[in-house]
């Protein structure tokens, strides 16, 4: 099995993005499975092109996309991605989507095949917080992994994908206050066990509930 993972590069007053800082990070094989780490742009656009080029040199059977979200505490698979770019402000090319559809014919929302609550599980199991998100925004994440689900619905038939967030790290908090933060060591931490979680669930359903006994 391969796993193709990508993060984002730093963007707007942040020279730090725990995104590809984590993904770097992320060991070559996890449960067996060989991880492929690419680094995206956070750029509309730009960062679906990348992705399309790496899957189809790769051939993965998973994409994870991981991507910063400022404000939450724990680390959050989401499950949904809507066909509405809507930036809060401008990527790194200086472009600011303001209510378009990422795509006229795509779907108006697409869901993940990634088994969310059983992987937010695994993350709660070595430790971290975590939940299942129904919102990855309007921003470049949420275009990321619409993008991947369009690619996946046009052309990629057989192909998994996925999304999840990850906190600020502790030194972009230093100037904002009761903001939570997470440290880079416990990001990768949890995408491992996310990642292990998504291999022992290949060809099952997901679990109906996140809380309760962890084996």
């Amino acid at each position: 099995m391969k796993i193709l993972v990508t993060g984002f590069d730093p963007f707007g007053d942040d020279k730090i993005n725990p995104a590809i800082e984590a993904v770097k990070r992320l060991p070559d094989e996890i449960e067996g499975a060989q991880i492929v780490k690419v680094e995206i742009p956070t750029i509309f656009g730009k960062c679906a092109e990348v992705t399309h080029a790496a899957i189809l040199r790769e051939k993965p059977d998973y994409v994870l996309n991981i991507g910063q979200a400022g404000g939450r505490f724990g680390l959050t698979p989401e499950r949904v991605a809507i066909n509405f770019d809507d930036g809060r402000i401008k990527d790194n090319a200086g472009y600011q989507p303001l209510g378009t559809p990422v795509h006229e014919d795509g779907q108006n929302a697409y869901f993940t095949q990634l088994p969310v609550k059983t992987m937010a599980k695994a993350i709660r199991a070595v430790g971290l917080p975590s939940s299942v998100s129904t919102t990855a925004g309007t921003y470049v994440c949420n275009h990321i992994m619409y993008q991947v689900q369009y690619m996946i619905d046009k052309e990629f038939h057989e192909l998994k994908a996925g999304f999840m967030h990850i906190p600020f790290l502790p030194e972009q908090v230093t100037n904002r206050p009761n903001t939570p933060s997470l440290s880079l060591e416990d990001d990768v931490k949890g995408i491992t066990a996310a990642i292990g979680a998504i291999v022992k669930q290949d060809g099952k359903k997901d679990i109906e509930s996140v809380e309760g006994h962890v084996a």
